[in-house]
């Protein structure tokens, strides 16, 4: 079986490739070449669709900038699709399409969207123009939702909470007790091979991937702890109080705004349990606190 890979390039690619090419012949398509429709190989079985902006860390990306990558390629990625020979199309999408913040039950496929981003709402966009396209006999089309993905190459938030653990800086936010959904990158890729392996086995369209189980923030901090063997101190600050610098970061440059304050207090679950029953899974490879560990290990500054 071949599979096209498009968006390659980043941490999430490069591991997906990695991980794909011990079960099928895998080659990967570049958009920033203009003529990329012609690199498409005949004898293609699957479209794997990893290209997307999320990040923004210069502050200078426009709406524009959003949409015209995560949804503008994904027309013409499944417009490809539909071109070629190619019977499965896997675009994967974001939880934060549906929500972003906060979710005190685990969100399901059935959970009404409230992007709240930029990034949000072109990955919904995105979906909604994908769910109102005809797919011909014989193909097939899965978008799936994960929430933060980790892994070796990440640069998200885990690596500033290792920097911040690594340098011996008390960690504030002890007083927060939360509970988050994550998957790691060697479970993401569990997802999708079982998912190339039997597509017949998905009756739906859209599905949420995650870990099994939850984790807080106050776990992952123990877990750098014990990585970088530093006994940082933790430092339970009033809600009151960082909750009102959090609101002044919204406006000057401090490291903690009210956005990043969700993202690291508040509880955030979502529930695999529809694609894990109806590929017969059981057990995920890592369990949440095992994938963090081997990431945090992997991280290099």
């Amino acid at each position: 079986m071949k599979v096209a890979v498009f968006g390659s390039s980043g941490f999430i690619g490069k591991n997906v490739v990695t991980s794909l090419q011990k079960i099928c012949k895998v080659y990967e398509i570049s958009l920033r070449n203009s003529c990329w429709v012609n690199d498409v190989e005949v004898d293609t079985k699957v479209f794997l669709n990893l290209v997307g902006k999320a990040h923004d860390h210069d502050k200078i990306a426009t709406k524009e900038d959003f949409f015209h990558v995560n949804f503008d390629f994904v027309k013409d990625i499944f417009k490809a699709f539909i071109n070629s020979d190619a019977n499965l199309f896997i675009h994967i999408s974001s939880i934060a399409a549906v929500e972003e913040f906060e979710s005190k039950s685990p969100l399901t496929e059935e959970n009404v969207c409230r992007p709240y981003s930029w990034y949000g709402k072109s990955k919904r966009e995105a979906e909604l123009w994908l769910m109102k396209q005809n797919l011909p006999e014989g193909k097939k089309m899965i978008i799936l939702r994960p929430p933060m993905v980790h892994g070796e190459g990440d640069k998200g938030n885990l690596l500033l909470l290792y920097r911040l653990i690594s340098k011996g800086i008390p960690y504030p936010l002890a007083s927060f007790q939360n509970r988050r959904s994550f998957v790691s990158i060697e479970n993401f890729c569990f997802f999708i091979k079982e998912i190339i392996n039997r597509p017949d086995s998905l009756s739906n369209k859209i599905y949420h991937i995650s870990d099994d189980d939850l984790v807080s923030t106050n776990e992952i901090i123990n877990i750098i702890k014990q990585v970088t063997k530093k006994n940082t101190l933790d430092v339970s600050l009033p809600k009151v109080l960082v909750k009102t610098l959090a609101k002044i970061g919204d406006f000057l440059p401090i490291p903690l705004n009210s956005i990043r304050l969700k993202k690291m207090t508040s509880d955030f679950i979502v529930s695999n349990q529809k694609i894990k029953s109806e590929l017969g899974i059981g057990k995920l490879p890592l369990t949440a606190k095992e994938g963090l560990i081997k990431t945090i290990k992997n991280i290099k500054l």
